[in-house]
Formats: structure tokens, C-alpha cells, sequence
């Protein structure tokens, strides 16, 4: 009863965040006009670049979509709704729905800008059943890396350099990943050392996760 009961509340925080985009837009359309805005520029100042930059460039579009729709998410929750939530649930729980709400609007807005670069930086994708994987699963990476780091700065009244100064250290790694990994989906050979960057990933990924699952309670506490 208690493990249905925790399911129940994370899908109905889920349901609120969800609720709450669709009824301001706030993030959806302005990480919607970043991106037109930054891959038409690029068009404009670089026409269709090779392989390997584009690569680099949509790696680069998704670390700052990252930043502007995931990193903040705690910014709309005011001290008094903070303190409401933390007499109603498990700060695990609200942890929990602001992870899987925060997976699901990068992965949308990952969607988006892989379709706007094809749009205007064209395709050298050879493998594009690959690459949207990749897009997925760098999505996921990069959501739950910076829901960490927002709730850690959130603690310290939104201190963008806080946020900024952690997050170096932890996202160079998942970036090159991410980006060493992709770089199969633009060639027609096998990349050796693959699996070992996959686990690798995934493993970053579980450890980021086990962080916020036992850092935010003390975190919330303050």
C-alpha cells in the first residue's frame, strides 16, 4: 500500500508540473525561440558544416537547452509552495517527480532540436534510427545532471554561479560522451571502444540519480 501510495503521489506531482507548463509555456517557447534563433544564426553564419561540427554544435545546443528549460524548475517554486510540499510528501517523492517531469520536457525539447538542425543545418546523419536514440538517452543524461544542480543551487536562493561552478566538473564528461558516442551515427563503420562509453554513461547517469535521492532530503531540510 505504502509502495502504491509513493507512486501515486510522484505521478500526481508529475501531473501538477505538467499541468503548470501547459498553462504558462514559459520554458516550452523560450527554449523553442533559443533554438530557431541559435541553429539559423549558425546557418547563416556557417551554411551546412561537416560531420563532425555539427556534431559538436547540437551537443553544444542541448548543453544550453539543458540550462534553460531544466535548471529552472525550482525557480517557480516559491519558499511558502516549497514548505507546503514538504508537509504533504517524502522529499524523495517531490525529488522523484521533478526528475521524471524534467526527463520528459528534455526529451521533447531534444526532439525539437534535432528536427530544427536538419531543418536549416541539413542532415549528414547516415544512421538516423541511432542518432534519435542518442538524442533520448542524452536527453535523459543531461535532465537529470542538471535537476541535481538546480535543486542544490535552489537551496542557496537560485545561485546561478553556484550551479555554475558544480556543473563544470560534472557535465565535460557527459558531453564528450555523449558526443564521442553519437559520432557513430554519421559513419558507416564500427567505432570501437563503443560499449565501454555506453556503460560509462549509463553509469554516470545511476550515480547522478543515487546523489539526488540522498543529498535533497538533507537539502530540503534547510
Amino acid at each position: 500500500m505504502r509502495k502504491k501510495s509513493t507512486i501515486h503521489q510522484v505521478i500526481t506531482l508529475v501531473k501538477k508540473d505538467l499541468t503548470l507548463e501547459l498553462r504558462q509555456q514559459y520554458a516550452f517557447y523560450g527554449v523553442l525561440l533559443y533554438i530557431v534563433s541559435t541553429v539559423f544564426v549558425i546557418n547563416l553564419m556557417l551554411g551546412k558544416p561537416d560531420d563532425k561540427l555539427w556534431n559538436a554544435l547540437f551537443w553544444v545546443i542541448q548543453l544550453f537547452v539543458a540550462v534553460n528549460a531544466v535548471a529552472k524548475s525550482f525557480m517557480q517554486e516559491s519558499k511558502g509552495r516549497l514548505l507546503y510540499f514538504y508537509s504533504l510528501v517524502h522529499p524523495r517523492v517531490f525529488i522523484m517527480a521533478k526528475l521524471i517531469y524534467n526527463i520528459i520536457l528534455m526529451i521533447l525539447m531534444s526532439l525539437i532540436a534535432m528536427i530544427c538542425s536538419i531543418a536549416f543545418l541539413g542532415n549528414p546523419i547516415a544512421n538516423m534510427g541511432y542518432f534519435i536514440g542518442m538524442v533520448l538517452m542524452g536527453g535523459v543524461s543531461l535532465s537529470l545532471l542538471f535537476t541535481m544542480l538546480a535543486a542544490i543551487a535552489a537551496q542557496a536562493n537560485h545561485n546561478a554561479a553556484l550551479m555554475a561552478v558544480m556543473g563544470f566538473p560534472l557535465i565535460l564528461p557527459i558531453l564528450m560522451l555523449l558526443a564521442n558516442i553519437s559520432v557513430s551515427a554519421f559513419l558507416t563503420v564500427y567505432q570501437p571502444g563503443l560499449p565501454k562509453m555506453f556503460f560509462l554513461l549509463g553509469g554516470m547517469d545511476i550515480l547522478v540519480i543515487a546523489l539526488t535521492l540522498i543529498l535533497f532530503p538533507f537539502l530540503w531540510k534547510d
